[in-house]
Order: structure tokens, then C-alpha cells, then sequence
């Protein structure tokens, strides 16, 4: 990290880093408010099928509710990585925190038999990650260096990666034992906890000549308008019919707006999204393999779903079989650390993206017995784990490493819009093509599939939706082989 003598630009003092440097209680708070979202919001992969019940939705708005805060995150991480930079990255991350517990008492208070206030807490889960994340990472840059900034990585690492692994057995087991409604309610005390842990850190930003010039609302409205339109054709193509005239309607606004915002952001100096960030070459192939190996999380919600139609699983007996995903993520985050200062970040990225590819192969073996596919599918989920743990620190600090200091907080915003926009594309386009394959009669490959057959069409379904998330890992591969330089 540069000293202020030689970084004017930035409002730390060499006291206040000698402070903070490598400072465990605002890592601690920063890992915590991290974990709002990876772990509590995202325990909706496991526990969609209870909260349907409870509130009486249907599985197209609940799959909805399930990818919509992924979404809302990805629209408006940028702008808030860019206003963390200009106006305070402590402001924004404890913007964020507030925002999760607003959200999450929405979510927690929702009445039965309507959905408005799922919804909008669900959206306000989205924004509270996009305060959070790039703001956080931001943080790290600011105030660690070194193998300390590598540490914190490996342990935002820890709260972002483990507690995805984690999410669907504790959403699980809270869900079995005293309801769903709880999980929100803990996220409220996580919040209160992370805020008091980070707001005494001294403010970070940039001091630019140009902090007051106006923002790229017209970028940021192409951009927001482009995302939900394309979002309500996954998710309800297949229910209202493809060809319809409402869903022809958002595949034209969805076209337009994108032609819009490329239109806008090529043109604008002061662009939501810089496109520049994208000539080097390592910082586009972490982030364009980030947002696709976080579009396998369809592999969790597919799979767990899965076991609980097909099989009459409960959410925590379906939570178990990803024990080994969170044991192995914990475990192996680290060890992706050491292999990234021995090798590089390449060796370790394509070496976690192939592993990870075995562990969604093993997922979608659905035409095994149940209690075959439940061996391979907690196999599959380690395998998941152990490539995610090489893959994240490596393609971290692959992301930070390359860009300019005073770009950092937009950079690192642009790195988790690929994390929150792959999520969320990746797991409504998952959820529609097992929704939709659902309920046809399938009868071409009845044969293939033994043991039970009045669960085939369901088996056929996870399978084909399953195989979409193998092939995204296997394009995050070709990725980083094209993009990602052999030399450290």
C-alpha cells in the first residue's frame, strides 16, 4: 500500500493505518456484515420450499424471491463500490449493515397468503450487499498490505465462499427446528454486532478534483432496466408462455436497454461501469470466471430441492449433504492463499474451476437410486467446496492486484456485480429449467432413470438444469486459459 506522501489522493493517515493495520476487530466486523448476505440471505436456496408453504406462493414468485436480492446487489454494487470511494467506504458498509436489518425484518415479518413484503425485503437484502461488498474489500486494500491484505482476503474469503457453503445447513436446521422466520431474525443481531465492530474505523476515500461531477443515471437506469427485464422473462417465460405478448413485450425492452447502456457507458467519461478496466487482461478473466463459477450456485438450490420433491427429504436432512462443501470450502480457502504466492493466480483459478466441474458432474447423476445419488451428491459437494476454496483468494487478489489504487472501490465493485449477477442469472435460469422441465411428461428417457419412477420427470428436470451449471464451469475454465497469463 502507498504511504500518504506518495498517495495524496486518499484520506488515511500514516497513523491511522499503523492504527488499523492488520486490526482483527474490523476484520471481524467486516467478515460478519459479509456473512449478512452470503449466509443468511442466501439460505433461501434450502429453504425456498418451506417459505412457500408458510406464505402461500407459487414456485415462479418464489424462485423470484430467491434470485431477486443477487440481482438488486449485482444493479447497484458498482454505483455504491463508486460512492464508497468518494463520500466513505465505512459510511457505505454501515449503510449496508442498517439496510440488512431493515430488510431482514421485513422478511421475518412477513404475513401469510402475500408476498409485497418478501419482496421488498428481499430487494433491500440486495442493496445492503451491494453497500457491503465492494465497500469491504475496499477496507482490506486501504488498511492491510501485504500477506496481512492476503490473510484478510482469505478471511473475507471465509465469510463470503464459507458462508455460502454454509447457508443451506444452518437454513436447514433453523428452518426443521423453530421456522424460517428465525434466520432473519439472527440476521438482525449479526447486523447490530458487525456495526458496532466497525463503526469507530477511520473513514477511507478518495479525494478526487472531480468528486463532485454527476452521476451516470441514464447508465445506471439502461442498466437496472435491462437486468429486470431479463430477469421476469427467466423467470416467468415458462408460465405465461414464451411467445406471449407480455413476455415479447420484455424481450424488447430488454434489447433496447442493453443496446442503451453500452450505447451510454462507451460514450460517458464518467460511465457507472469503466469498460477500460477491462484491458487487463487478468482483471477481465477473474471477474468474467467469477460472475460464472458463482452462477453454479444453481447447483445447491436444484440439488436440494431435488432431495426434498424427489426423495421426501426434509430442508435439514437436505442441508447435510453440503456438510462437506463447507467443510472442505473452510478448509481449503487458506491453502488457495498459499498456492496464489507459490504459483500465481492461474494454476490455482483453473485448478479449482476443474475440481468444481467434478463435483457438479457427480450432482447430476439424478437417475441413480436416491440413496446412491445422496453419496455422490455429498461427494459432488466436497468437490464443489475444495475447487471454490482454491479458486477464491487467487481470483481475489488477482481482481485488487490489477487496478489503480483510486479505482479500487469502482473495481472491486464491478468484480461483485460478476459475483452477485452470476448468482442471481445463474439460479433463476437454473430454477426455470427445472420448473419448467418439471412438469412435462417426460417419456424418451424413462429407461435411464432407476428405482422410483413416478419422480422421473422431477429426476430429468434437476439433471438438465444441473448439466447448465457444468457447462458454465466449463466456459470459466476456457476463461482463464484464454485471459489469465501463465507468469505470476
Amino acid at each position: 500500500m502507498r504511504k500518504d506522501s506518495d498517495n495524496p489522493k486518499f484520506e488515511v493517515s500514516r497513523s491511522m493505518v499503523a492504527q488499523y493495520k492488520g486490526n482483527d476487530k474490523l476484520l471481524l466486523g467486516i467478515v460478519l456484515g459479509v456473512i449478512t448476505f452470503w449466509l443468511f440471505a442466501q439460505t433461501t436456496l434450502n429453504v425456498a420450499p418451506a417459505m412457500r408453504a408458510d406464505l402461500g406462493i407459487d414456485e415462479n414468485w418464489s424462485n423470484i424471491a430467491v434470485s431477486i436480492t443477487a440481482l438488486f446487489s449485482g444493479i447497484f454494487i458498482v454505483v455504491m463500490g463508486g460512492l464508497g470511494d468518494r463520500i466513505g467506504r465505512v459510511k457505505i458498509t454501515l449503510l449496508g449493515i442498517v439496510l440488512n436489518a431493515i430488510g431482514s425484518f421485513l422478511i421475518a415479518a412477513s404475513p401469510t397468503g402475500t408476498i409485497s413484503f418478501l419482496m421488498l425485503g428481499r430487494i433491500i437484502q440486495g442493496l445492503s450487499a451491494a453497500c457491503i461488498m465492494p465497500s469491504t474489500l475496499a477496507l482490506l486494500k486501504a488498511y492491510y498490505e501485504g500477506a496481512a491484505r492476503q490473510r484478510a482476503v482469505s478471511f473475507w474469503s471465509i465469510g463470503s465462499w464459507g458462508g455460502s457453503g454454509l447457508c443451506s445447513l444452518f437454513g436447514g436446521a433453523v428452518a426443521s427446528t423453530i421456522g424460517w422466520r428465525w434466520i432473519f431474525w439472527m440476521s438482525i443481531v449479526i447486523s447490530v454486532i458487525s456495526y458496532l465492530l466497525i463503526r469507530n474505523t477511520p473513514e477511507s476515500k478518495v479525494e478526487t478534483a472531480d468528486a463532485n461531477k454527476s452521476f451516470d443515471w441514464s447508465g445506471l437506469t439502461a442498466f437496472m432496466i435491462s437486468m429486470v427485464t431479463i430477469n421476469i422473462i427467466i423467470g416467468q417465460g415458462s408460465k405465461l408462455g414464451w411467445t406471449s405478448n407480455f413476455i415479447l413485450g420484455m424481450f424488447i425492452a430488454f434489447a433496447l436497454a442493453a443496446i442503451a447502456f453500452f450505447n451510454i457507458e462507451s460514450s460517458k467519461a464518467n460511465a457507472f461501469v469503466d469498460f477500460k478496466l477491462f484491458s487487463n487482461s487478468t482483471y477481465t478473466g477473474a471477474t468474467l470466471s467469477n460472475f460464472l463459477l458463482n452462477g453454479a450456485a444453481g447447483t445447491i438450490l436444484v440439488t436440494l430441492t431435488l432431495v426434498q420433491k424427489g426423495a421426501g427429504l426434509t430442508s435439514f436432512e437436505a442441508g447435510l449433504l453440503t456438510l462437506g462443501y463447507l467443510t472442505a470450502i473452510l478448509a481449503t480457502i487458506r491453502v488457495g492463499e498459499k498456492l496464489l504466492q507459490k504459483w500465481g493466480p492461474r494454476k490455482p483459478m483453473l485448478l479449482g474451476c476443474s475440481i468444481t466441474a467434478v463435483g457438479i458432474l457427480l450432482n447430476c447423476l439424478s437417475f441413480l437410486y436416491a440413496w446412491q445419488y445422496m453419496i455422490a451428491s455429498t461427494i459432488g459437494f466436497t468437490l464443489f467446496g475444495i475447487g471454490l476454496g482454491f479458486y477464491a483468494t487467487p481470483s481475489t487478489d488477482a481482481a485488487l492486484s490489477n487496478v489503480p489504487q483510486d479505482q479500487v472501490g469502482a473495481a472491486a465493485g464491478i468484480y461483485k456485480m460478476a459475483s452477485s449477477l452470476g448468482a442471481a442469472f445463474g439460479v433463476a435460469i437454473s430454477a426455470a429449467i427445472f420448473t419448467g422441465l418439471s412438469s412435462e411428461n417426460i417419456v424418451y428417457w424413462h429407461e435411464l432413470f432407476i428405482g422410483r419412477t413416478d419422480n422421473v420427470d422431477v429426476r430429468f428436470a434437476a439433471a438438465a438444469a444441473l448439466l447448465f451449471n457444468l457447462f458454465m464451469t466449463l466456459v470459466a475454465i476456457a476463461a482463464i486459459a484464454k485471459t489469465v497469463p501463465k507468469k505470476a
